[in-house]
């Protein structure tokens, strides 16, 4: 068995969807679960069969993209998987009815990103075992602000920016906002109005 990474061309200003059927109807299914969630949406599906003569099925509202989704496909190579390109709507907004498609098996990624497919190909064929998507991480930054208020036992609060889970740390006081100290892997900027570290 050999492993691969297959580049998805991704539409400009639009996202893709990578998954698995298991059936041929797959793609007018696919085709009405777009069009009668997101009218305007602007798509193109396309879904490759896994036996007889194997064909590239294609279907869409827009031949720009449905020529992409079949590109993909193609380069692909894998039974049983679509691929829908779109635009003028998210992923977010059709994929609960794309996974009510009683034919959808799984999704690999619903993405903007630029994706690379894993692919697995033996004697009997090619098989899509996941993706890769996105660029490469990089270590996490996590923003606390500070938070004014009596000290507590020496001790101040600083609050997870977008989360409602808070964190102790001992002698916050000492940093002013705007510094910067390690904690684990990450890195935490204390930000907070002037003063607010020192009371």
């Amino acid at each position: 068995m050999e492993l691969k990474l297959v580049p998805l061309e991704l539409p400009q200003d639009g996202n893709l969807i990578l998954g698995q059927t298991h059936f041929i109807k797959s793609v007018e299914d696919i085709y009405e679960a777009m069009v009668n969630t997101v009218p305007q949406v602007r798509f193109g599906v396309a879904f490759n069969e896994a036996s007889g003569p194997c064909l590239t099925r294609v279907d869409g509202n827009d031949d720009e993209l449905k020529a992409l989704a079949a590109r993909n496909a193609g380069a692909l190579a894998a039974g049983h998987i679509f691929v829908v390109v779109m635009r003028q709507g998210y992923p977010i907004n059709v994929l609960g009815r794309i996974k009510d498609v009683p034919e959808v098996c799984s999704i690999f990624c619903a993405t903007a990103n630029p994706v690379q497919a894993v692919v697995a190909e033996s004697e009997q064929g090619r098989g899509v075992l996941g993706v890769r998507k996105g660029i490469h991480s990089r270590p996490p930054v996590l923003l606390y602000t500070l938070r004014a208020g009596p000290p507590r036992a020496g001790k101040r609060h600083a609050t997870k920016t977008g989360s409602s889970c808070s964190l102790r740390l001992d002698w916050l006081h000492s940093r002013a906002p705007g510094a910067a100290a390690t904690h684990g892997s990450g890195t935490l900027l204390f930000r907070g109005a002037a003063g607010a570290a020192g009371r």
